[in-house]
């Protein structure tokens, strides 16, 4: 019996490297919008991102006291207001200050994106 090498699927790999390529593009843009709102701490880890069309995402890591904690905030904008999950809890309505702050973080990012995702293209 002769063995024929399995020719790798290229319509699967097309589909694994544009899933890597958005990770990676996901990533960049966390660690970019974690930037925003001045230098990170020493030991902290903060990212803030737009995972989609209408997803939004605040994720911080630090120590205190020798322990490790974490909190991520999810938004999740609707036609009626945007709510909020922290730490995987149910979805609550912002506040008034807490939409203003949002929508204020949401356009820092998108210029920030504007500016340095070209950057990449030419990298």
């Amino acid at each position: 019996m002769r063995l024929i090498p399995q020719l790798p699927n290229s319509k699967a790999n097309a589909e694994r490297k544009q899933a890597d390529f958005y990770k990676s593009l996901i990533h960049y843009e966390a660690k970019l919008g974690g930037e925003l709102f001045g230098p990170i701490p020493e030991g902290h880890r903060r990212e803030f991102f737009c995972l989609d069309r209408h997803t939004w995402v605040w994720h911080e890591e630090w120590k205190q006291d020798g322990q490790n904690h974490a909190l991520t905030t999810r938004y999740d904008v609707r036609p009626t207001g945007i709510l909020k999950s922290q730490g995987g809890r149910h979805y609550q309505a912002l506040s008034l200050q807490e939409t203003q702050n949002l929508y204020a973080a949401m356009k820092l990012y998108v210029e920030r994106m504007r500016v340095e995702l070209p950057k990449l293209a030419h990298a």
